[in-house]
């Protein structure tokens, strides 16, 4: 849910309140069970200070509090000031997509029993992009940071099965890193944290598959049900009713649960 006027994906699309709330209607009805509010885009823009954010998020928490009780509202901020208004306004779970920049963002979580999302960005800073960075073993990275982050959050006071591992596709990462990462998925799960995947119409997508924007979805549904398989359990998407469908077969042909209709053969 994108309380921005700049958003890369909606560009605006759902910056107005009444249409923001249309829009929780709407994915809540496809099957979405956790929404993710953020008031900041994650690409270089205008300044966006943490009162505006605050502007942007709080009262909309709330809002959606109220429409929804049950609910898990996440917020996508890295910071800590921002976390802890959102908590008193009613958000379950803070989205830190920046790794740990601002480290008191834990610390908010440990405070209102929060849960935590660690996402490995590379040390990049808050709205950068990578400019020919270089991992000698990308993966490793990421396991070494978000682990730490994990590691971190749980000594701080949160519950460790309220916090996600993110790999963090596009963040302080090219196009190639982004498919190891997707690739070796398997590894992160192995840490035994519950892991979180964002992929939706992302830059990788559209850079392997050469396509715009507006194109993306196919393959972010390729990459989704290979998250799947590989054993993420949490997926941040923009389309949530195509994402549903994939999830649910994936999870039908491991055999995790049995098919709605089966009746063929047996007539």
């Amino acid at each position: 849910m994108n309380r921005t006027p700049d958003s890369f994906y909606d560009r605006g699309a759902t910056f107005a309140f009444g249409k923001a709330l249309e829009r929780v209607d709407s994915v809540v009805a496809d099957g979405a069970e956790i929404v993710d509010i953020g008031g900041v885009k994650a690409a270089p823009g205008e300044d966006v200070d943490a009162a505006e954010e605050i502007r942007r998020t709080v009262d909309f928490v709330a809002a959606v509090r109220e429409r929804y009780p049950e609910l898990i509202i996440s917020v996508d901020t890295w910071r800590a000031s921002v976390g802890r208004a959102v908590c008193q306004a009613g958000a379950d779970l803070l989205n830190d997509a920046w790794g740990g920049h601002d480290p008191e963002l834990a610390m908010v979580a440990a405070e209102y029993d929060a849960a935590l999302v660690c996402t490995h960005a590379g040390g990049a800073a808050p709205r950068t992009r990578p400019h020919r960075i270089d991992y000698p073993d990308v993966m490793a990275d990421v396991l070494r940071r978000t682990v730490a982050e994990a590691e971190r959050a749980v000594s701080l006071g949160v519950a460790r099965d309220r916090i996600m591992i993110d790999p963090g596709h596009d963040f302080g990462k090219n196009t190639w890193h982004s498919l190891e990462v997707t690739r070796r998925l398997r590894e992160m799960v192995d840490t035994g944290w519950t892991v979180l995947v964002s992929l939706s119409n992302k830059d990788f997508v559209g850079e392997t598959l050469d396509l715009a924007l507006d194109q993306r979805l196919l393959g972010t549904l390729a990459a989704t049900a290979v998250s799947a398989w590989e054993g993420a359990s949490v997926f941040r998407a923009h389309n949530v009713a195509e994402t549903r469908q994939v999830l649910d077969m994936v999870a039908a042909i491991r055999g995790d649960v049995p098919p709605r209709r089966a009746v063929r053969g047996l007539a």
